[in-house]
């Protein structure tokens, strides 16, 4: 298994430009709780009436698959896997009433959310000027929710164990010129 390093370097390298990074903030957590919202049906078990508070306890794919991510973000990395539980955790606590909703509000919550943040992830890649990572590992769907926990501890000041080496092999982040305003800018001078 790859370690945190290598996986986040790896993902990284494709998302260098500021403005992809912000598009990223967005729409990866967007696209998860999408996944989260539409894997939360069916349910095994009793399914608690109304809006109870234990009523996201129930056992669904959402919950399977959301166990699965958080070991291997854990294993990963212990604080950020912690981050990225609580952050799951959320997600399953917002999804479970959405779940209970008709089935075309609850296709149009899931689909609808999923849709909007993959936009947001193109957006960013036209920036960037890059391919998505999962295009080239698929393991880039699972690194790209730890990409974003990371990079905002690294606007937090935190984690400059991690930092330092991805930006040792990747560079730190910048907002690419476009080539037609550098031109324009210096033949005004």
């Amino acid at each position: 298994m790859k370690t945190a390093i290598e996986q986040l370097t790896k993902y990284a390298s494709y998302h260098r430009d500021k403005r992809n990074i912000v598009t990223h903030f967005i729409g990866i957590p967007m696209i998860v709780f999408a996944v989260v919202v539409l894997l939360s049906r069916p349910v095994f078990g009793v399914l608690l009436p109304g809006n109870s508070l234990l009523s996201w306890l129930v056992l669904s794919p959402a919950w399977i698959a959301s166990a699965l991510a958080c070991i291997y973000y854990l294993k990963l990395d212990l604080r950020l896997g912690s981050v990225m539980l609580l952050f799951i955790t959320l997600c399953l606590f917002f999804a479970a009433p959405l779940a209970q909703l008709s089935t075309a509000q609850w296709l149009m919550w899931g689909i609808g959310t999923f849709i909007v943040g993959w936009v947001l992830q193109f957006i960013g890649h036209f920036y960037e000027g890059k391919k998505p990572a999962f295009v080239d590992d698929i393991m880039g769907l699972i690194i790209g929710p730890l990409f974003v926990a990371t990079e905002v501890c690294f606007l937090l000041g935190l984690r400059n164990d991690l930092r330092t080496p991805i930006e040792a092999a990747v560079g730190g982040t910048c907002i690419k010129p476009n080539y037609n305003n550098q031109t324009k800018f210096k033949s005004e001078r």
